[in-house]
């Protein structure tokens, strides 16, 4: 059986993985039975697991994704149009491949952001980067780049990140600048990259909405082209909760 000073000795050579491993082996009297090879391959397979486990919450944390949400946590049951067919073969992270984008539009409150944000921890765990950005927000932070010299260096960050989740598309009409520099992103990344848009409006009046038709043209055309829809409708989930709140201390009392 192991020693424990070799757990300390993994530890001082950063396998913490196998180091853990080693301990419950030690545990684990049916593990004597094992051959040394066996034994010896399960030590490496946790310390690969570890691995990869600490490799996905890095990109998490650099994903700063707005809601710590999964595939496994979206309620596919209740009726709000999501289809969980393709749900799952969003999953499955082929779209992230073929650099093509996912749309999900719907009221208030149904979840858009949750769902995009549960896509882009999906992806983070299949290795792809990803990086949410609320996109008023992130127009006005690219409009003072344009001043302080830092431009070009976040424009190139936004084009090399796999998945990026651009949230609340539509909520105010951009200025000149910021239709431009919203071409700018999406020329960077089309077929180079998968982004995700969520918006409260439906993608029919999204060129209205952009204010100037030839930029709005350029656009949309990099946005629509191969991405999958997701079209929500219902109440809003918040409200519904909220009233599931108001009611549990009289079903209590």
């Amino acid at each position: 059986m192991l020693s424990h000073p070799i757990t300390h000795q993994l530890r001082a050579l950063k396998l913490d993985g196998m180091a853990q491993a080693v301990q419950e082996q030690q545990e684990q009297p049916q593990a004597r039975e094992l051959s040394f090879e066996e034994r010896l391959t399960l030590l490496v397979d946790r310390e690969l697991a570890h691995r990869d486990g600490r490799t996905t919450q890095r990109r998490l944390l650099a994903a700063r994704l707005k809601v710590q949400a999964t595939l496994e946590d979206v309620d596919t049951k209740h009726p709000r149009g999501l289809d969980s067919k393709l749900l799952r073969t969003l999953g499955e992270g082929l779209w992230i491949r073929e650099k093509r984008g996912v749309i999900i539009t719907g009221p208030t409150g149904v979840g858009k952001t949750f769902i995009g944000c549960a896509l882009a921890h999906q992806a983070c765990r299949k290795g792809y980067s990803a990086q949410y950005a609320q996109t008023g927000r992130l127009l006005q932070e690219l409009i003072l780049a344009k001043e302080d010299g830092r431009y070009l260096k976040l424009l190139a960050q936004l084009a090399k990140v796999q998945v990026l989740i651009l949230d609340d598309w539509g909520l105010d009409t951009p200025s000149a600048d910021g239709r431009r520099i919203l071409l700018e992103i999406l020329d960077d990344r089309y077929e180079r990259g998968s982004t995700i848009i969520t918006s409260q409006f439906p993608t029919t009046v999204w060129h209205e909405n952009l204010g100037d038709p030839t930029l709005a043209d350029a656009i949309l055309d990099r946005v629509l082209h191969h991405a999958y829809r997701i079209e929500l409708k219902g109440e809003s989930l918040r409200r519904k909760d909220r009233k599931v709140t108001a009611v549990k201390p009289e079903v209590l009392d």
